[in-house]
């Protein structure tokens, strides 16, 4: 996932050499697009550090969804769990934070980023939610919040949280968060409403792509690449 500045400090700010040295790491969309806390996190010397994401690649070292760790990785298995910018593009968010709760060890540690109301849609590939303070607050009411606070450089929340010893999950079926899909607070997404949310902003995704690729000849024939790439093969 893509990381900003801001992310990276708080990561780097809230998790500390002595909670990570020779400690298992898990990170739940790992894909580093453009920035990642994995470079800072395997330099305080941890004993495991595994990446998982929906697809191969820089980062990734185990394929599986979000949605599906709980179905691979045994419970209690990791001393942090970490996610960044992963949040707000899975449909079945509840299922995904239950995911974490469990493959964390009790006195473990989760750290998320996510994006709250008013940052724009980045469906890579889809982008269903947004993340405030209060939400999270309830989300992680079963956990020891230990750091909760907005991003300072865009529309975003970052929570750093503890796992109790004695664990026993808070049900989040009650609750609802507002999805840029529906424009609303919502428990779920109707499939026929985000069937139709995809099928328009794939449409005006590839206008897009299009004007965009007609800019760039434009801009090359305007520098006289054409010309000077014609003079360089002969």
């Amino acid at each position: 996932m893509m990381c900003n500045v801001t992310c990276l400090q708080f990561g780097e700010k809230n998790l500390a050499r002595d909670e990570i040295s020779g400690k298992k790491i898990i990170e739940i969309g790992s894909y580093n697009v453009n920035g990642s806390l994995r470079a800072y996190i395997e330099s305080q010397r941890p004993a495991e550090y595994v990446g998982v994401d929906i697809e191969k690649g820089y980062g990734v070292d185990v394929v599986c969804t979000a949605e599906d760790v709980g179905r691979i990785v045994k419970d209690e298995s990791f001393d942090i769990v970490v996610s960044t910018e992963l949040m707000e593009h899975v449909q079945d968010w509840k299922k995904v934070v239950s995911n974490m709760k469990h493959i964390c060890k009790p006195n473990g540690i989760i750290l998320i980023t996510t994006r709250s109301y008013g940052y724009p849609y980045h469906g890579w590939p889809y982008d269903f939610w947004r993340f405030e303070q209060e939400d999270m607050a309830a989300i992680f009411s079963d956990f020891q919040v230990l750091c909760l606070e907005k991003d300072g450089a865009e529309p975003g929340i970052f929570i750093k949280a503890r796992k109790p010893a004695r664990f026993a999950e808070r049900d989040l079926s009650d609750i609802e968060l507002y999805s840029i899909v529906t424009d609303s607070r919502v428990k779920g997404i109707d499939e026929a409403v985000l069937g139709a949310f995809l099928a328009r902003h794939t449409s005006e995704y590839r206008l897009l792509e299009r004007r965009t690729m007609k800019g760039k000849i434009r801009k090359l024939l305007r520098d006289g690449y054409w010309r000077i790439a014609r003079s360089q093969r002969k």
